[in-house]
């Protein structure tokens, strides 16, 4: 073997140490790399299997701790912008008779307004007048009735129209016609003192008079007996003979057989039946809701 031979070899022999330990080295990189990788997939697809377990379990946990979680819930999907639907309204009961007869006495309608000397005119008072035959004028929605009371009244007077003579009065148109009374007892002979109280028996305080409120008139007939066909068949009209001679001593006015005032036909029938005055009706109606 020649000289360069061995010294290839020699040189050969030296390197094969290190080559075996580059190969272990590379291969210890390698299995390292794969190892990692293997643990890291096993590392997310085991959190990936436990993360709806765990998010369940925290809820658990928080309703336990919470318990106005719920309620808060259930609140928010009640909110307005969750387009539930509207709550609709309860539906409305009949008033009973009861509470009807405290409405009226608490609150009357119109035709039962009371106006005499303790109750005046409502305050801001305003009449829908209508102009009757020979310019008297009355509230609108007596015109129909009493129209047809008058033409039926004919026939006990002497076959013509009876006449209102009063209707409607203003303010001043009161105080004129009261005026003129206290006057007339003055010159009598009566003192201030008891001509006011005279007077005040046949024409009401301006301010508490029934004709300010425009369902009072003043008849007048060519025969005395057509006051005793109103009498007696007004309230079939819803009219009636409002100051009769015995109730003087609660109207406060003496007997006027020519002045009538409407109240509706229910309560004028009631009234004529039972044989009541205004004043007393209207006691009678409260007496029913008292306890």
């Amino acid at each position: 073997m020649s000289p360069r031979t061995i010294q290839h070899r020699r040189k050969r022999n030296r390197r094969t140490p290190y080559f075996i330990l580059d190969i272990l080295i590379f291969l210890l990189i390698v299995s390292a790399t794969i190892i990692l990788w293997v643990s890291q997939k096993k590392t997310q697809e085991c959190s990936t299997e436990q993360m709806p377990q765990t998010i369940t379990q925290a809820r658990e946990q928080l309703k336990k701790t919470s318990p106005q979680t719920k309620n808060v819930t259930a609140q928010t999907a009640q909110s307005p912008q969750s387009h539930q639907p509207a709550p609709t309204n309860p539906p409305q009961q009949t008033p009973t008779a009861t509470q009807q007869t405290q409405q009226k006495t608490d609150n009357p309608p119109w035709n039962l307004t009371l106006v005499n000397y303790n109750h005046p005119i409502p305050d801001q008072y305003q009449a829908d007048l209508v102009e009757l035959e020979g310019g008297e004028r009355v509230d609108r929605r007596i015109y129909d009735p009493l129209m047809n009371m008058l033409t039926d009244a004919k026939q006990a007077n002497l076959g013509k129209l009876p006449k209102v003579v009063s209707g409607y009065r203003t303010q001043e148109k009161q105080q004129s016609l009261y005026d003129e009374k206290i006057a007339k007892y003055k010159q009598q002979g009566y003192d201030d003192r008891e001509a006011i109280k005279q007077a005040e028996q046949w024409v009401a305080v301006p301010g508490f008079s029934e004709h300010q409120l425009g369902f009072a008139v003043d008849i007048n007939g060519a025969a005395y007996d057509v006051y005793l066909w109103l009498q007696q068949n007004s309230y079939k009209y819803g009219f009636i003979f409002r100051y009769p001679g015995d109730k003087t001593d609660i109207t406060k006015v003496a007997e006027e057989v020519w002045h009538y005032r409407y109240v509706g036909v229910e309560a004028a029938s009631e009234m004529f039946e039972q044989g009541l005055c205004l004043e007393e009706y209207l006691a009678k109606l409260q007496q029913k809701t008292t306890p």
